[in-house]
């Protein structure tokens, strides 16, 4: 069985970065205790699926971040530098077909990452688990976690966890599952 999992921080009121991408408001608070939940719930993942603008976001980190294959949804991205092309597919689905295609090459465990591709998923019924934590900024504008929705998605709350640091990490499960 295939599930879906978005683990993600967003400001107080609820943008994930500028409105340029810019994520340096949430860098400042990394710390061993958040690289640590971050490790925790990587364990448990076997394959990330990502869209364009966090892909091209992702691209300026150094080293490259991910150790599991990585596929980036877009209708524009045509190539991939050298370096990623055993790493990292490009593909362009709606999300049921994305879930069928990676369960059909036997993936069941899938990271979901970035505003549009999270937003697309929601808009589909199609995540399990939302992890978010709540960073104690507030941007006033950025790019949002949530969109619009056709139908109200319940989820049941699993857990909080309060960092040292002042993050507030909220895990709920789609209700029902």
């Amino acid at each position: 069985m295939i599930t879906t999992a978005v683990y993600i921080g967003t400001s107080l009121d609820g943008f994930i970065a500028k409105k340029d991408g810019n994520i340096d408001w949430l860098v400042k608070f990394e710390s061993p205790e958040i690289g640590e939940s971050y490790m925790q719930f990587m364990r448990n993942i076997d394959v990330h699926v990502i869209g364009r603008n966090t892909f091209d976001k992702v691209l300026t980190f150094d080293p490259w971040p991910f150790e599991k294959k990585v596929f980036v949804l877009s209708t524009t991205l045509n190539d991939l530098p050298n370096h990623l092309k055993q790493k990292v597919e490009i593909i362009s689905m709606a999300p049921r077909e994305v879930l069928k295609y990676l369960s059909d090459l036997g993936f069941s465990n899938i990271y979901i990452d970035g505003a549009k591709v999270i937003q697309h998923f929601l808009q589909e019924d199609c995540v399990d688990e939302l992890i978010i934590t709540r960073i104690p900024v507030l941007l006033g504008d950025g790019i949002p976690l949530f969109g619009l929705l056709d139908q109200a998605l319940s989820f049941k709350h699993e857990g909080t966890l309060v960092f040292q640091n002042g993050l507030v990490k909220s895990h709920y499960k789609r209700a029902g599952n």
